[in-house]
């Protein structure tokens, strides 16, 4: 790759109910009281028969072994952000609920709805653009912005200067580049040693993200830098009193990340682009070799036929952005519930998607219009979609015929999405 790519220029997940807006008011001094809200205890458990029977025609063992994937994976939820989740879980059971200001919606259809049809303020405090925007150092009407801040011309203008990198010819070109990768980093698993996926992870995406960029810099630097931008990012956006050196610890992360990437004019949106890459690789990618480990997923994914099928499952079950924030920006409804321009609307993937309730299965997969709402919906879609497919389909393809088992994994605490610190594999049984 030679040149620099410009960036300036249905069984399952039915749809809303249509019913009608559930409110639900926190009051007292701490909001201690709720209405029509479960305890998060009684939410927490996501598993599917208690007698645990296996479902009709499921092979023997399959739906132990989908209970211990499911139990692993909602570690990186419990383990990092507990509160946030047992919220979550505990307001699912309505398509979508006010607290105050804030509309929680979970239901696939009113997500779509909020992302297609609601007017949104891409640059309020808190949402994915105003974050993206204060930590990256786009300030003023200007400036190229950071995409998630765009509308209109000038972001159709952004995402035709990223698809040439992130369309097919351009997946193809880095192929060359991570299967080799693949190869020779999972060369261990073929003489009984350990590999660790997260570290594989990393390497992965600062080599993609430094082919985009035609970067010269260290693959794995750049996506520690990337790594720590988003974590500062999300420390200093938390709510409640600002934190002492929150703002600091941002600016310098930005700045070593900038100097890592080099090149002039559209800083702020190269850095954008090594962010996004590399915090939603590293979180999904793990997450998805664990399942298929937990899981016995490995004969679906050494298929040819079915890889493709569970590689959206995968994605659409780790949901690597779980919980999208926005802003109105002016009055509307969703689903029947009345907004006001301001008002702060989370958009919950997981839910949406049925990730917390629906197993990943090649064979009977989420319809896809249900799937891929993990990368948004309407003229604001990831444009690395069809990337993150790729990048998942190839380590998949590479990872089968050692049919790796996990033996270490720790929750990272401190990353900006839900996801592994280490997650370290072992060959199984040789196909």
């Amino acid at each position: 790759m030679t040149g620099r790519r410009s960036l300036s220029t249905g069984r399952r997940h039915s749809g809303g109910n249509g019913a009608a807006c559930p409110v639900t008011a926190l009051t007292g001094p701490a909001g201690a009281r709720t209405e029509g809200v479960a305890s998060s205890a009684d939410a927490v458990p996501e598993l599917a028969r208690p007698d645990g029977a296996e479902p009709a025609g499921a092979a023997p063992g399959t739906a132990r072994l989908a209970r211990a994937a499911r139990r692993r994976d909602r570690r990186v939820y419990w383990r990092a952000h507990p509160f946030l989740f047992a919220l979550l879980a505990a307001t699912r059971g309505r398509p979508f609920r006010r607290i105050g200001r804030t509309v929680l919606v979970h239901d696939p259809d009113a997500y779509r709805e909020v992302l297609t049809r609601l007017p949104l303020d891409r640059t309020a405090p808190g949402t994915t653009g105003g974050a993206a925007r204060s930590a990256l150092g786009a300030k003023g009407p200007g400036d190229a912005g950071v995409l998630f801040d765009q509308e209109g011309g000038e972001h159709r203008a952004v995402r035709r200067g990223l698809a040439r990198g992130l369309g097919t010819a351009g997946i193809e070109e880095l192929r060359e580049l991570w299967r080799p990768l693949f190869a020779d980093r999972l060369e261990p698993l073929s003489s009984g040693g350990t590999v660790d996926v997260v570290a594989l992870a990393r390497e992965l995406s600062g080599t993609v993200v430094c082919a985009l960029l035609d970067s010269p810099a260290s693959p794995r630097a750049v996506a520690a830098a990337a790594a720590e931008v988003a974590a500062a990012s999300v420390r200093s956006e938390l709510p409640g009193p600002p934190r002492p050196g929150a703002t600091a610890a941002v600016a310098r992360a930005t700045t070593r990340l900038r100097q890592l990437l080099g090149g002039e004019g559209d800083d702020a949106l190269s850095a954008m682009v090594a962010v996004a890459a590399v915090n939603t690789t590293v979180a999904a990618l793990p997450r998805a070799a664990a399942w298929c480990a937990d899981a016995a997923l490995w004969e679906q994914a050494s298929d040819d036929t079915l890889r493709r099928s569970l590689v959206g499952e995968l994605l659409r079950v780790t949901a690597a952005s779980p919980l999208l924030p926005r802003v109105a920006a002016a009055d509307g409804a969703v689903g029947g519930c009345p907004v006001r321009a301001g008002d702060r609307v989370l958009l919950v993937a997981r839910h949406a998607v049925g990730a917390h309730r629906d197993d990943p299965d090649a064979l009977h997969p989420a319809p896809a219009g249900v799937a891929r709402l993990v990368f948004g919906a309407g003229p604001h879609t990831c444009p690395g979609a069809a990337l993150a497919r790729a990048l998942l389909e190839d380590l998949l393809a590479a990872m089968a015929p050692y049919r790796p088992a996990v033996v270490r994994a720790e929750v990272d605490r401190r990353a900006a999405l839900p996801g592994w610190r280490t997650l370290t594999v072992r060959a199984g049984v040789r196909r």
